[in-house]
C-alpha cells in the first residue's frame, strides 16, 4: 500500500490536539454558521455534518443562545485497523447573543443533511413600519376643523 505523508497535515493535526480540537465538554470546538434575515426571521445555519440529532443540545437563557453538539465516533469492529482518521469528533459549541428585537419563545429547529437551522421570528415592534410625515398646510387645516 502506497503512504503519502502531508508534513503540514501532520503538523496541523498535531496543533488541533494539543489545542483542544477536536473539542471535550470543557473545552469545546466551534462550528461553522451562515446567519442571514429572511424577511420577519432571522436564520442561522451549523454545519453539523456527522453528528446525530439527539448529541445536540439547544439552550436559550435571556438572550443567550448555546448550541453543543457531540460527534461520536462510529462503531467499528475489533479487527479494524484505522489507516486514516481526519474527520474531528468530540464536542463542539457555540453561543449567539441575540439583541433584544428577537422572539427567543419562538425559536423554531430543522436538523437536515447535517446541518442544523435555527429561525428566529423579529418581535412584531421591531418590525420596519412607515411613519406618516403631516406638512405644515396639513397642520393648519387640522387647526381649522378641531377650531
Amino acid at each position: 500500500m502506497l503512504m503519502r505523508t502531508d508534513p503540514f497535515r501532520e503538523l496541523d493535526r498535531l496543533a488541533q490536539q494539543v489545542f483542544g480540537r477536536p473539542g471535550t465538554w470543557s473545552r469545546p470546538a466551534t462550528m461553522p454558521l451562515d446567519a442571514y434575515r429572511d424577511g420577519d426571521e432571522f436564520v442561522v445555519a451549523f454545519d453539523l455534518p456527522g453528528v446525530s440529532p439527539d448529541a445536540i443540545d439547544l439552550d436559550v437563557e435571556r438572550n443567550v443562545l448555546t448550541i453543543k453538539a457531540e460527534r461520536r465516533p462510529t462503531a467499528h469492529g475489533d479487527d479494524v485497523e484505522m489507516q486514516v482518521a481526519e474527520r474531528p469528533l468530540g464536542v463542539f459549541s457555540r453561543q449567539l447573543f441575540l439583541g433584544d428585537t428577537l422572539d427567543t419563545d419562538r425559536i423554531t429547529a430543522n436538523y437536515e443533511a447535517g446541518v442544523l437551522t435555527l429561525r428566529i421570528p423579529v418581535l412584531e415592534r421591531a418590525k420596519p413600519r412607515k411613519i406618516a410625515i403631516a406638512g405644515a398646510a396639513e397642520r393648519e387645516d387640522a387647526k381649522q376643523i378641531n377650531a
